[in-house]
Formats: structure tokens, sequence, C-alpha cells
């Protein structure tokens, strides 16, 4: 069973940071780009970052630039989300999802989805 587990969510101070992590089981990640996206209430869900299956190619929101970072580790089949300085604006439940090797805006194309890991920014 093809499996994304999120984690590392939880209420941090807004200018803190948090690692969420995304693991899969039941498949390699190896061919699969990842993405993250992020549903606050109200809203719809947007695309946050992403990472090629090579991990040769990110890219990013232009409000999460220069503070968020994917990464992945393919040897322990998890990409992670870095995010730093972090505001009131990025609050919601975060999401990693997968498809086959490469980036592409739009929730439609995404194969795979978790369930979400939620982040509270709060002072």
């Amino acid at each position: 069973q093809l499996q994304l587990v999120e984690s590392g969510g939880g209420l941090v101070q807004p200018g803190g940071s948090l690692r969420l992590s995304c693991a899969a089981s039941g498949f390699s990640l190896d061919d699969f780009a990842i993405g993250w996206f992020r549903q606050a209430p109200g809203k719809e869900r947007e695309g946050v970052s992403c990472i090629s299956s090579s991990g040769g190619s990110a890219n990013y929101a232009d409000s999460v630039k220069g503070r968020f970072t994917i990464s992945r580790d393919n040897t322990k089949n998890t990409v992670y989300l870095q995010m730093n300085s972090l505001k009131p604006a990025d609050p919601a439940v975060y999401y990693c999802a997968a498809r086959r090797y490469y980036c592409r805006s739009g929730t439609r194309f995404w194969d795979y989805w978790g369930q979400g890991t939620q982040v509270t920014v709060s002072s």
C-alpha cells in the first residue's frame, strides 16, 4: 500500500523554525517528485515547494522563497521542508504529495497525498 506520512508540524512563535518530514512507505521515492502544499481554513490548497525525483531541481512559491528549503534523502525514503522565519501568514495544514519524476503546478496532477500536518504560528 502506497502511503505518505507527514510529521514535524506544531506550534511555533513568529520568527521560529520547523522541519517537516514526508516519509514514504510501500514504494520508493527514487522515481517521484515530491511537492509540499498547504491549505489554510477557507482557502484553496496551494503549492509551497517541490523537488524533482533526482533532487536536481527545486522550486518555491514566492511567499516562502528565502525562508523555506526543500531537500530529500532517498536512502531514508524521506523528503524534508525546513521552514525558517515563520510568519503569521504561514499557518495551515501542510501536505506532501508525489508524482512521477517532475514537478508540476496544480494539485490535480499529483497522484499520492499524505494526510497533512498542522503548522501554527502564534505568540
